[in-house]
């Protein structure tokens, strides 16, 4: 039993957060999509000489990380779904395929839904722009962390 605990002491090291073994934890991963998604908004608002102040930031931003969250939460409804194991699943919040997809789709999607409703301006041309500069930034960093992962194992 005691030997038993090592070993999964060993692999918890071994799993935790590198870019070097091209892993990230879900904290980690959630913090890097919603900088990406912080970034694309500051772009946004500083290239249409848009203010900073806080509550205009939130403004826009909030949409944008509702989708997000709902594309985390399909991710890890579906992992915990499909696997026989409630505890053993294979959740990696830092793929590109299925995960990195799921998230940039909902992000763009439900942040377009929100901002048609509230009429915030869902014009074709920003639909297009948002949809390739987050998918640029959350599908990005995941790539980074896959090419960084094959470097370390070989």
């Amino acid at each position: 039993m005691l030997s038993s605990k090592t070993d999964r002491g060993s692999d918890t090291a071994e799993t935790g957060t590198s870019p070097a073994r091209g892993t990230a934890t879900a904290p980690v991963a959630a913090l890097f999509d919603a900088v990406a998604i912080t970034v694309f908004v500051l772009i946004g608002r500083a290239s249409h000489e848009e203010g900073y102040a806080l509550t205009s930031v939130l403004h826009t931003l909030w949409p944008f990380l509702a989708g997000c969250a709902a594309g985390w939460s399909i991710t890890y409804v579906y992992a915990h779904v499909r696997s026989s194991d409630f505890f053993g699943h294979d959740y990696r919040p830092d793929r590109v395929v299925p995960v990195g997809l799921v998230v940039w789709f909902c992000t763009v999607t439900v942040a377009m839904i929100l901002r048609f409703i509230l009429s915030q301006g869902v014009a074709v041309s920003f639909v297009i722009v948002a949809a390739v500069v987050l998918a640029i930034f959350l599908l990005g960093w995941r790539a980074v962390f896959a090419v960084l992962g094959r470097r370390a194992s070989a």
